[in-house]
């Protein structure tokens, strides 16, 4: 079978520039001007005494007075042989026809009369005429009259399509087609190559959206048993997640029209113009259905009514967000449109967009766990032309808790660049982390001027962060420690904190400890503290505030949380609870920060030869290695979460293993029990 040869794509045409008829309405009017008034070549230039005397040899045929101050002379047939003359007849406009030779200005008209008449009575034999015209130049007197309007329409005009969105906005752009939507179209004549391979985990989010797609592609599977496809679905997630990554997808899976914009796209200063640009979205997307339309960052129009308008007046927002929900569920509303939108603040989000038959799915696109980093790596690791042997996307992945997908293709392409300033071959393994360092710490600053007084108090601070979370059971594993200035810190310790699902109070009490172990290395040092625990302080406090008013964690406080998931309570100028309350709240915090540092204290009293120790080698190295902390304090008693899951793995598969040989040679009544600490076959 032959294949269907692809059609010849028609060249685009330039667009048509309305400026080209500004410029030539702007070139007639200066020609007429031009060319009303003296022709294409000027006559020969003379003055009032040599006229007289080409008068007095009777060269002058006639005079012309013009507007009372310039004078233009015809010459005699007999006057264009002479010689004199040459020069003034071959500057005729009109060679041989009926046009002055020479024009000349005069400054009394009185003066000039009375010589040629004088001349005239003198020799009888002149027989020069004067006559005098009146000439206006009335094209120059147009031009003039309608300069200044043609000037104020067009800085109007420039004003008002800057003010709708600039010249180059499409549609919406246009002052007369401010109502009409800036959504860009995607259907089967724009190649769009995202696709759902290229969205790396998110498979729960993938499902539900691949199902919509599905749906439109096969909607008699689903009607025939009475289904109905969502009228829309919302993406929610932190930044970064890879939301809009997701629809781009969507485009390109679909093959159905698609609509995207942004929920900025609908705002203006125009009173009518956001709810004018809803319907026009609508109703396009209806006259090409089945359709998607995608509105990101849609809390731009979404947010809660009422809850920002406290002056009472007319809220275009508002009247936007009224007709987004008509059109999504109303009368009249076509099922053929699915609307999918994108926000990483759905909870100040209005209720009436976010209930069954407008947004019937709320798709979380939560941040990737370690195998979700894996994939994301190998998706982004594609586009770099040479990457080492050796780099490792498991370890990269362990490397980056935390890390959203846009934030590991900026460590890609970091290390990119990183292999290319050291002019490398390939990216390999430490530019990784060399761009991991650089996104989580910032820059390093070699130059920068410190006394030894305050190197040596940033290398016990760093040391007692290092001593403090080597000792705790569930402070974060550590990776290294320096010295060197990195962005806006004076010094930096990485640790790979464990991905719980919960979090236990123990847990997040060694944590604090272990974030104020560096004031608490200088109190131990040198008695004395600095204001280098700043962001210690701020992280410790957001902890243990926390652990009071979010989670229920303290006994004094009890089993209450002050939290507002809904984000409602951001709008109250009230607290959630009484004075007293507060006061207890203040005094539980603070018992809380300042016991975890009287232990990080007693700790580092305890450790103090093995802390001075660690700091002198900072000191000398300036980066120090979990290899360096194993030296001094051996190896750590703790297993790290990751090494227990991984443990308990390979237990559970050499039991079932036993358990199988086992069943072949023990009878049934007599098989061994299943140790204890082992869990047993296909239990948890």
């Amino acid at each position: 079978m032959a294949k269907e040869q692809p059609k010849n794509k028609e060249p685009k045409k330039p667009k048509f520039s309305a400026y080209w008829i500004y410029a030539a309405i702007i070139l007639v009017f200066l020609g007429i001007n031009f060319f009303s008034g003296s022709g294409f070549n000027e006559p020969a230039k003379t003055n009032p005494a040599e006229f007289l005397n080409y008068l007095e040899q009777g060269d002058v045929e006639k005079v012309v007075i013009v507007n009372k101050a310039l004078a233009q002379v015809y010459l005699t047939e007999e006057a264009k042989e002479k010689d004199i003359h040459a020069k003034a007849v071959q500057e005729e406009m009109f060679p041989g026809g009926d046009s002055p030779a020479y024009t000349f200005e005069f400054g009394s008209l009185e003066n000039l009369e009375t010589n040629i008449k004088e001349i005239k009575e003198e020799n009888k034999n002149i027989a020069t005429t004067v006559t005098y015209e009146t000439r206006d130049n009335v094209w120059g007197e147009i031009l003039l009259t309608l300069l200044p309007f043609v000037l104020i329409i067009g800085i109007w005009i420039f004003i008002m399509r800057r003010m709708s969105g600039g010249a180059g906005g499409g549609a919406g752009g246009q002052i007369f087609n401010i109502g009409k939507s800036k959504a860009k179209l995607f259907d089967q004549n724009t190649d769009v190559k995202v696709s759902f391979k290229d969205v790396a985990g998110l498979e729960g989010a993938k499902e539900e959206v691949q199902e919509i797609v599905d749906f439109l592609k096969n909607p008699d599977k689903y009607t025939n048993l009475g289904g109905k496809i969502p009228k829309g679905a919302l993406l929610v997630g932190p930044p970064g997640t890879g939301k809009t990554l997701l629809a781009k997808a969507v485009a390109g899976e679909a093959k159905v029209p698609f609509f995207s914009l942004s929920g900025s796209d609908f705002v203006e200063m125009f009173v009518g113009v956001g709810a004018s640009r809803v319907r026009d979205l609508f109703k396009q997307a209806k006259e090409k259905s089945p359709a998607i339309i995608f509105i990101d960052e849609i809390d731009a129009i979404g947010r809660a009514r009422g809850k920002s308008n406290f002056s009472g007046s007319n809220d275009e927002r508002e009247n936007t967000l009224n007709q987004l929900l008509t059109e999504m569920d109303g009368f009249g509303t076509n099922t053929n449109v699915i609307v999918l939108a994108a926000t990483n603040r759905a909870d100040v989000l209005d209720k009436a967009l976010m209930r069954a038959g407008r947004f019937d799915r709320q798709i979380y696109v939560d941040l990737p766990d370690v195998r979700e980093r894996k994939e994301i790596f190998e998706v982004h690791l594609r586009p770099l032309k040479k990457v080492a042997d050796e780099l490792d996307t498991e370890f990269m992945a362990k490397q980056t808790p935390g890390f959203s997908g846009a934030d590991i293709a900026n460590v890609c392409n970091e290390a990119a660049l990183i292999a290319a300033r050291k002019e490398k071959k390939a990216v390999g393994k430490q530019d990784f982390l060399d761009a991991v360092d650089r996104i989580v710490g910032g820059l390093e600053k070699k130059n920068k001027i410190i006394t030894p007084e305050e190197k040596q108090a940033i290398a016990f601070h760093e040391a007692g962060h290092a001593t403090v979370s080597w000792i705790l059971e569930h402070a974060a594993p550590l990776v290294k420690v320096t010295i060197v200035p990195r962005g806006q810190s004076l010094g930096a310790a990485w640790y790979l904190p464990e991905e719980r699902l919960i979090v236990r109070p123990e847990q997040m009490l060694d944590e604090m400890c272990a974030a104020l172990g560096g004031r608490a290395a200088e109190k131990v040092a040198f008695n004395k503290i600095s204001t280098g625990a700043l962001s210690d302080l701020e992280k410790v406090t957001k902890q243990a505030r926390a652990m009071v008013t979010v989670y229920g964690l303290n006994d004094k406080v009890g089993n209450l949380t002050y939290h507002d998931s809904s984000g409602q309570s951001e709008y109250n100028f009230t607290k959630p609870y009484s004075e007293k309350t507060s006061e207890l709240i203040d005094k539980e915090i603070s018992n809380l920060i300042e016991e975890q540092y009287q232990r990080a204290i007693k700790l580092l009293e305890e450790n103090k030869d093995k802390l001075t120790q660690l700091a002198e080698i900072l000191l000398e190295k300036e980066v120090i290695f979990k290899d360096n902390l194993e030296e001094i304090f051996g190896k750590r008693p703790y297993k790290s979460r990751d090494e227990i899951m991984s443990g308990n793995s390979q237990e559970r598969q050499v039991t079932v293993e036993e358990e199988t040989v086992t069943e072949k040679s023990i009878p049934e009544n007599t098989k061994p029990s299943t140790p204890s600490g082992n869990p047993a076959p296909g239990q948890n």
